[in-house]
């Protein structure tokens, strides 16, 4: 495909050979009726089911699909981001590969996109009908803990699926679990960030890749250091220049 695409999905991937065919015929059927050139850009992060054989497949037979094969396991936040650095469109999006963020909603975030640079999906009101006391109660106090300790009012934390403009990441620095606070980082550097409720389907195949609680303990330290950035970063306005 030689065409900038206008949109981009980025989709990191790990061990999800069952869900890859039925994600990407998913994302076809949302974008198709809105008549926008498109490009998915799936992330292999050391998977060891096959799925990049069959990445190669897809790609071969539709030209909107490209894969990078990294060379070894790196995690969802180096999976995203080198996905995002690769992907060409002006429009970025993610989404994880289990089906959980269903991509008939894509429609509804680009839609959302006309009044703000960053639109974040909510798992909360999707969830609190179908997940388990266990899980439901888990994601809350989460969610609780970050919005707490990093001054935020985000709802969902933990959900990768957004649309932002490709100028929200261009000066990011991104880090390890970096993925959990994109929203943060995108309002540090002064875009506009909302939120929209969406749906949460039963995984398609495979299984989940994390524990219930390491959401909020295995990236506490990375929440600190958010908090330290948001207090240091640098606000300035220039008045007037000579030259």
């Amino acid at each position: 495909m030689t065409q900038i695409p206008e949109i981009s999905i980025v989709v990191p991937c790990h061990n999800e050979q069952g869900n890859l065919r039925p994600l990407t015929d998913a994302i076809r059927a949302a974008i198709a009726p809105l008549h926008r050139s498109y490009e998915v850009v799936l992330v292999n992060d050391g998977s060891s089911d096959g799925s990049w054989e069959l990445l190669k497949q897809l790609g071969a037979t539709d030209p909107h699909i490209r894969g990078l094969n990294l060379a070894a396991q790196s995690g969802q936040s180096a999976a995203m981001w080198a996905g995002l650095r690769a992907a060409r469109g002006q429009i970025l999006m993610t989404l994880d590969a289990d089906m959980q963020n269903p991509p008939a909603e894509i429609p509804r975030f680009l839609e959302a996109m006309r009044g703000a640079d960053c639109v974040c999906g909510s798992r909360v009101e999707a969830r609190a009908q179908g997940d388990s006391w266990l899980r439901l109660v888990s994601s809350r106090v989460a969610n609780w803990v970050r919005n707490k300790v990093s001054g935020e009012t985000i709802s969902d934390a933990g959900c990768c699926f957004r649309a932002f403009k490709r100028e929200c990441v261009a000066d990011v620095k991104f880090f390890k679990g970096g993925h959990r606070f994109l929203p943060t980082l995108i309002k540090m550097e002064g875009f506009k960030v909302v939120e929209i409720p969406i749906r949460h389907d039963p995984r398609h195949a495979g299984e989940a890749h994390y524990g219930v609680w390491n959401r909020l303990f295995k990236s506490f330290t990375d929440l600190l250091a958010v908090r330290w950035m948001k207090k240091r970063i640098i606000h300035y306005k220039v008045s007037e220049t000579i030259n």
